[in-house]
């Protein structure tokens, strides 16, 4: 018992809260999370077929743009605590735990224990861990899986074990799984440290490394392989590619076009009208066994909603056929988006905001920039400092387990790094896979610098008071853009703390004195001013499920930096102004159940499978998760994927499985012109006095068009009832 206690780290209990209330608090405020995902959700929760696929919609027609492992684990939690926000996040809330834990558990046995204290209050406090964790959005459960292959790596190779080296590298595949090729940005880390650390013979090390690799592709590729390999009228299309190829996907859109910033542009390019490569689509397996029917006659199953990674925004071909963007309702004057902006097809989109989605501009100090300095760049002014002191000592024949592993968390950092510095398209979230080696680097190299200063080892002791003054100066330069929101207390503050700090700590260098340890510590609490104001910020001033950032500005959106007014046409012409990027911008928009429509729609329905099928996805999105009704979407997030055909949806309607069809919505991102011209040509409209709930917002004076402007664009939404 005795030896059980001296083992427990008290410190770190309160460090594991501050995840858990940082991570969770208010999740349960969130109805849909990320609706795309949580629809998703909703659609697996139905049968297997959705299930296995990641479908979007009840009839198992089109995927989400990314593999399903996560998605399965967010599935399992809603079959056992029921389909909410707060159920689909969990797992994320606990992968981020489990992170800070994991960085704890790898740092202490080389670094010791203070480091690996401060490398938990450090991955705890990252900013954009916070933002991220409390979604359901991947990439919390992402780095915690590679954490948890980093440890199985460095277990086995202090160990010489076979066994562990293949989990670490299988749970890499794993990885991939999840979100592809982002997966493999650490490989060069593990690699380097294989053949670093393992203990044994070369041969041997060698041919272990080459297994390893082996077990990494095959569970990599195992599930990309198995769907391409499956007829595309039995599967679903696979959503956002361009040739309806999860392998496609991978190393396409989820990959390389990450790097050059030209995405997918499966619903428009080439095509006349948003129209996409006709050729390129499945039957999604057996549309005439559709899910079963509710106590109600009304279909089936299904679920969550929200809105998703958000990476799909393209087919802006998909906006001009249903009166989105362009034409003579003025949306935008002559029909162009502001600052010269074009949807993003992987082309200019940010204008002069700070780059696409408010990433800054491509260069070496991408990173120190406003747009994304306050996300997980705070502390790599320590960072850099400590990894000098770490290797400060360094002789060729007296490389350290400390060298290793600082080399393994250098050779993760680095790479990442130089890739969001270049990178044409991604999100300000998707810097959490810069927070780990930050958080490990910190503890390790503040402690380095601590132990140099302590033993005033020459200019190395002067190591900590600068990097306490350069952080400091930096959390100052990164907060004092925000001093309009926030005002300038914070920035100066700390900019006051550190140099004073600083000043004690160069006064005390060659004295000793019983407060010097406190100052230090002190010194390191005055770096995370910042930080900790900063993963406070999705609480204090509300989160972004859809694009989640952290910041008092909150999520940039789609738009980049500072939020911008774009304007939302009415069904009179009228033209309004809603606030974009920000704060409950474009990323939170839901649309809900309205009761009049299901009812409408529940009365009307003699039998048919499904209550509806919608161009947009967020229409279908409160049917399914709040109803369990059986939606179709008809184009995944876009709108654009060319996922049916108009001979498909014909056989539909003659099948009986659908007769109602709701066109528009989201200022009519979703859709193509062909889809969206059959159905207005063989269907009947009916008026929006019949089946919407009458606002002035949502339907107009004669009644004849129902009108939604819930989504930042503004456009129409019309019901219309097919028969053949």
């Amino acid at each position: 018992m005795n030896n059980t206690k001296r083992r427990m780290d008290l410190v770190l209990l309160p460090i594991v809260l501050l995840a858990a209330f940082l991570n969770g608090y208010g999740i349960w405020n969130d109805q849909y999370a990320n609706s795309y995902y949580t629809t998703a959700v909703g659609s697996m929760l139905s049968n297997f077929h959705n299930f296995f696929y990641a479908s979007l919609d009840s009839a198992g027609s089109v995927t989400v743009d990314k593999p399903p492992v996560v998605f399965w684990i967010q599935t399992a939690f809603a079959y056992v605590f029921g389909l909410h926000g707060w159920s689909v996040i969990l797992p994320q809330v606990l992968a981020g735990i489990g992170s800070v834990l994991l960085i704890y558990f790898m740092v202490k046995p080389t670094y010791g224990l203070a480091a690996a204290r401060i490398s938990a209050l450090a991955m705890a406090t990252v900013p954009v861990v916070a933002a991220v964790s409390r979604t359901n959005n991947i990439d919390s459960m992402l780095v915690f899986t590679l954490l948890l292959g980093s440890w199985f790596l460095f277990k086995g190779s202090k160990q010489g074990s076979t066994w562990r080296i293949l989990v670490a590298f299988g749970l890499i595949g794993v990885a991939f799984n999840m979100k592809m090729l982002q997966a493999y940005m650490i490989l060069p880390a593990f690699y380097l440290f294989y053949l670093l650390a393992f203990q044994a013979k070369w041969r041997r090390k060698i041919i272990l490394l080459i297994g390893s690799t082996a077990v990494l592709a095959v569970v990599s590729l195992s599930w990309a392989v198995t769907v391409d390999s499956i007829p595309e009228d039995e599967r679903p299309y696979i959503g956002s590619s361009e040739t309806n190829s999860v392998m496609e996907l991978a190393f396409g859109y989820n990959g390389l076009a990450r790097l050059t910033g030209q995405q997918n542009t499966a619903g428009n390019a080439g095509m006349p009208n948003g129209m996409g490569q006709g050729n390129n689509r499945g039957n999604r397996g057996d549309l005439s066994s559709g899910p079963n029917q509710t106590d109600s006659g009304v279909p089936g199953a299904g679920q969550d909603v929200n809105a998703p990674d958000n990476d799909n925004m393209n087919g802006s071909n998909g906006l001009n056929a249903m009166g989105g963007m362009n034409g003579p309702n003025g949306n935008f004057p002559n029909g162009q988006m502001p600052n010269d902006m074009e949807m993003p097809n992987g082309r200019n989109f940010g204008g002069g905001m700070g780059g696409m989605f408010g990433t800054g501009e491509k260069g070496p100090l991408r990173l120190f920039q406003t747009e994304l300095s306050g996300q997980a760049s705070w502390l790599l002014p320590v960072v850099l400092l400590g990894c000098i002191a770490l290797f400060a000592g360094l002789r060729r024949r007296n490389i350290t387990s400390k060298h290793k592993e600082a080399l393994f968390w250098m050779t993760w950092l680095l790479p990442v790094a130089a890739f969001f510095s270049v990178a044409g398209f991604f999100h300000q979230y998707y810097l959490i896979m810069l927070a780990p080696p930050i958080a490990a680097l910190t503890g390790a190299g503040f402690v380095a610098m601590w132990k140099s200063y302590r033993d005033r080892d020459g200019w190395q002791a002067w190591l900590l008071p600068v990097s306490v003054l350069l952080t400091t100066l930096f959390g100052w330069y990164i907060m004092q853009a925000y001093n309009d929101t926030i005002g300038a207390g914070w920035s100066i503050s700390e900019l006051i703390a550190g140099i004073l700090v600083t000043v004690i700590l160069v006064v005390m260098l060659r004295r000793t004195h019983r407060l010097k340890q406190g100052f230090i510590i002190t010194g390191f609490m005055v770096m995370l001013i910042g930080p900790i104001y900063w993963a406070f910020t999705p609480i204090t001033y509300g989160g972004n499920s859809m694009i989640p950032a952290a910041g008092p500005t909150g999520s940039n959106g789609m738009f980049g930096g500072t939020g911008m007014g774009m304007p939302m046409v009415s069904g009179a012409g009228n033209t309004e102004m809603p606030t974009m990027g920000g704060r409950g911008g474009m990323g939170n928009r839901n649309e809900e159940v309205d009761t009049a429509t299901l009812n409408y729609l529940k009365e009307h329905n003699t039998g048919e499978t499904y209550l509806f099928a919608t161009t947009d996805y967020n229409q279908a999105a409160p049917y399914i998760i709040d109803e369990k009704a059986a939606v179709i979407t008809l184009g995944g997030f876009s709108g654009s994927d060319p996922v049916y055909t108009t001979d498909e949806l014909e056989q539909l309607v003659k099948s009986g499985q659908v007769k109602y069809f709701m066109v528009g919505g989201m200022g009519g991102r979703g859709g193509n012109s062909e889809i969206s011209d059959w159905i207005k040509e063989h269907g009947t409209e009916i008026p929006t006095s019949e089946w919407q709930t009458g606002t002035d917002s949502e339907s107009t004076d004669n009644g004849d068009t129902g009108n939604r402007t819930g989504f930042g664009f503004g456009g129409q939404t019309t019901l219309y009832e097919v028969k053949l």
